[in-house]
C-alpha cells in the first residue's frame, strides 16, 4: 500500500487515480478495524462486562444475563460482540478517513470551514457513544424488560442484545454530528442562524422522525434520544450564529481590508 499523500484542490486526478486513493483510505480503514477487533477480541471478558452492566436486576436481585441457545453460539456471539465494539473504536477513524477522502474537492475558502469541522466529527461521535450507554441504555433497557412482565417470561439473547446495544450506540454516535452538518450548511450558504430559527418547529418534526428510526421504538426511549438531539440542534444554532458565516463572505474580508 502506498503512502497516501495529501491532494490539493487544484490537482486533477484520473478516474483510476482516485480509485487509487479509495482503496488506500479502505485499506487503513480495514486495518485499524482488524487491529481495534484483536484488542476487543483478546479482551473479551471485559467488553461482556462493560455491555452487560446496563442490564436491570431480575425480580430475585440479580443482574439478567443474556442467553445462548446453541453450543457454538456463545463463540460466535462472542467474537460478534468484539467486532460490534471494534467497528465503534475504529469509527471516529472511519469517519476521519472518510472525510479527508472528499476534503480535497472543496475549494480554498470551503477548506477553511471543512478543516475544524473534521475534528468535531469524531469528538461528537464518541459524546453521543458515551451519552447513549450512560443516559439511554439503563431506562431503555428496564422499560423494555418490565414492560408486560407478568404476561411474559422475558430473556435476552445475547446474539440480539449485542446487537441491539451496538445500533443504538451508533445510531446516537452518528445523530451527534447535527452541529457538524448543521455548521457546514451555513458556512456553505445554504442556510443561515435566522432561517433555522424559523425552523424550529420543522426540527422538531424532524429530530422525531430520526429518533423513531433509531432501533427503539418505546416511548421512553424515544423522549431521551430527541431531547439530546434538540439540544444539539438549539447548540447548532448558537454556533451558527458566533461562527456560521459563509465562507465566501470571510475571503472576502482581506480584500476589503486592503482598500
Amino acid at each position: 500500500m502506498r503512502r497516501i499523500r495529501p491532494i490539493s484542490h487544484e490537482d486533477r486526478l484520473s478516474v483510476v487515480d482516485h480509485l487509487d486513493e479509495l482503496r488506500n483510505r479502505l485499506i487503513v480503514c480495514a486495518i485499524a478495524f482488524c487491529l481495534a477487533w484483536a484488542l476487543t477480541a483478546w479482551q473479551n471478558h471485559l467488553v461482556l462486562e462493560i455491555v452487560n452492566a446496563p442490564l436491570p436486576k431480575d425480580a430475585s436481585g440479580h443482574q439478567i444475563q443474556p442467553i445462548t441457545l446453541g453450543p457454538a453460539e456463545a463463540f460466535y456471539t462472542t467474537l460478534t460482540n468484539a467486532a460490534y465494539f471494534a467497528l465503534i473504536i475504529a469509527a471516529p477513524l472511519i469517519l476521519y478517513e472518510l472525510y479527508a477522502f472528499i476534503l480535497p474537492a472543496f475549494s480554498p475558502a470551503e477548506r477553511r470551514v471543512a478543516t475544524p469541522l473534521l475534528i468535531m466529527v469524531p469528538v461528537l461521535f464518541i459524546i453521543g457513544v458515551v451519552f447513549c450507554y450512560f443516559v439511554v441504555l439503563t431506562p431503555a433497557l428496564k422499560f423494555l424488560l418490565n414492560f408486560n412482565a407478568d404476561e411474559f417470561n422475558t430473556q435476552v439473547r445475547a446474539r440480539d442484545y449485542y446487537s441491539f446495544v451496538t445500533l443504538l450506540m451508533l445510531a446516537m454516535g452518528i445523530g451527534f454530528q447535527i452541529p457538524v452538518g448543521v455548521l457546514a450548511a451555513c458556512k456553505l450558504g445554504i442556510t443561515s442562524a435566522a432561517k433555522l430559527r424559523r425552523s424550529r418547529r420543522y426540527a422538531i418534526v424532524a429530530i422525531v422522525v430520526l429518533a423513531s428510526l433509531l432501533p427503539t421504538l418505546d416511548p421512553l426511549t424515544l423522549i431521551l434520544e430527541a431531547i439530546p438531539l434538540y439540544a444539539l440542534y438549539e447548540l447548532s444554532i448558537v454556533l451558527a450564529s458566533r461562527f456560521g458565516r459563509p465562507a465566501y463572505e470571510l475571503s472576502d474580508e482581506p480584500a476589503a481590508e486592503s482598500l
